[in-house]
């Protein structure tokens, strides 16, 4: 197996708040929507974030595979240009429904970055990494941040 991963699905359970919070709150465009069943965003070159109606996602599991809890112990990382970015992020998705869980503050990393819960639990990082360079190729390198 190579080391990629093409997309990330994550079961929502309730697509119609996803869709409002990412489509009319974020101003994303949907690579594709299925109404009660799956929104579709790219969000890197080859890469999907699918929300898949958590029903629907225990229906394509299979039967008998029991709902899951919100997922936990990850986050969904978006870097951006600077700590000013950061806040201004976080701002439009705490406008647009998600719960500010960390606001903007300095990293141990020596960046500076905050975290939101999205209307349906699933958490984002917003960052500002001076460490983080993606090359020509799509190589990602993490440097050390000095402040």
């Amino acid at each position: 197996m190579e080391q990629r991963v093409h997309f990330i699905t994550v079961a929502t359970r309730d697509l119609d708040r996803a869709r409002d919070f990412y489509v009319d709150g974020l101003g994303w465009t949907p690579t594709l929507d299925v109404p009660d069943e799956i929104l579709f965003f790219q969000v890197a070159p080859g890469v999907v974030l699918g929300l898949f109606e958590a029903e629907a996602f225990a229906a394509d599991l299979g039967a008998g595979t029991p709902l899951l809890p919100a997922p936990t112990g990850f986050t969904l990382s978006h870097n951006v240009e600077s700590p000013a970015e950061v806040d201004r992020v976080l701002a439009q998705a705490a406008a647009a429904g998600a719960t500010v869980v960390k606001s903007g503050q300095h990293a141990a990393f020596g960046g500076y970055h905050g975290h939101f819960a999205d209307p349906n639990d699933l958490l984002w990082e917003v960052a500002h990494n001076p460490g983080w360079q993606v090359a020509e190729d799509g190589r990602v390198t993490l440097g050390p941040v000095e402040e």
